[in-house]
């Protein structure tokens, strides 16, 4: 198991530091502490709220001399709101500006839902309703044809402004979909995947059109519970198979399912707003899980998905959008 992986042209670290639910205030130091740690890979997006802070980060972490920025993979997304072709490249600088970089090393559809676009001068980011201050705050769906985002996100690299782009949230059907009718082909897959989660078609679909995938919320449960949207009883980190993996390495039941997740040819972007559990979350590849291990902990599945559009839209939104059956 090497310590990178090919995406594209390029090679991604295997391990990045997700950015998603850290809060503003403590994100510069975060991304300061992971470089100054050894990461390499960051995983950023508009929807986050905190590309700013990001960059301020890497501004202190590069010009501190902790490290170049051609040492870095940077990688961010497309909000909903920005779908149509004339709004791709304007969303993309506006990240690029909030980052302090001049290219991106991978650009990604956050998700295959298109909203009506909102301005940048009337809220940025947009999430998920046209007017949260409403008193019933409503998702507004804006109906572009994935095909058409796609083909503005191809431009974005013929524009040199991204290295590599791809998709997050897709099935296998959007995927088949898309690799019908793109020029640039997909570099990329990030989806939901932990050991309540596995995804073996959609794995095997995406390696056989020589996509890499990155997993999301690779712990599981643990990014939800402060969501409500998984319960505290959810966590795979008290399973027996992990806890007999965790006492025969010597290892973290975070570690164990993280290194799953590695040996299962998925980059892992675990968040963590915690700087000590930095070090534990990157020292992954001095041990391994035998094969009984992995099937053990595959085993778990049960096709729990925490980050389900199905669900959340119409709960919070008022807005049945289910894009997995």
């Amino acid at each position: 198991m090497t310590e990178t992986m090919r995406v594209g042209l390029g090679e991604m670290p295997c391990i990045g530091l997700g950015l998603w639910k850290i809060a503003r205030e403590h994100t510069a130091d975060m991304v300061c502490s992971a470089v100054a740690e050894g990461y390499r890979h960051l995983d950023s997006a508009a929807d986050y709220g905190n590309e700013a802070e990001v960059g301020e980060g890497l501004r202190r972490a590069i010009s501190s001399g902790l490290v170049d920025r051609d040492s870095l993979w940077v990688t961010s997304k497309l909000w909903n709101t920005y779908h149509r072709p004339e709004h791709v490249r304007a969303a993309c600088e506006r990240t690029l500006k909030d980052l302090g970089l001049s290219e991106l090393d991978l650009y990604l559809i956050h998700f295959p839902i298109a909203l009506k676009y909102v301005d940048f001068n009337v809220r940025y980011p947009p999430e998920w309703t046209a007017d949260p201050s409403a008193e019933t705050p409503e998702m507004l769906l804006d109906p572009v044809p994935l095909a058409e985002t796609w083909a503005a996100m191809e431009e974005l690299v013929k524009a040199g402004l991204v290295k590599e782009i791809g998709v997050c949230n897709y099935n296998t059907g959007l995927l088949h979909d898309l690799m019908a009718y793109s020029t640039i082909k997909p570099a990329m897959l990030q989806i939901e995947s932990h050991p309540y989660l596995t995804q073996e078609r959609l794995l095997r679909v995406a390696a056989q059109y020589d996509i890499a995938v990155t997993a999301f919320s690779p712990l599981g449960a643990l990014s939800y519970v402060e969501l409500e949207m998984a319960d505290t009883g959810e966590s795979v980190l008290e399973q027996l198979p992990v806890q007999a993996a965790a006492r025969r390495l010597n290892k973290t039941a975070a570690q164990v399912v993280l290194r799953w997740g590695l040996q299962r040819s998925t980059a892992v972007i675990p968040k963590t707003s915690q700087v000590g559990r930095l070090k534990e979350n990157l020292a992954l590849f001095d041990f391994s899980l035998n094969d009984e291990e992995m099937r053990a902990i595959s085993a778990l599945n049960t096709n729990r998905r925490f980050n389900d559009p199905g669900h959340f839209c119409e709960e919070a939104f008022g807005c049945f959008y289910p894009i997995y059956d």
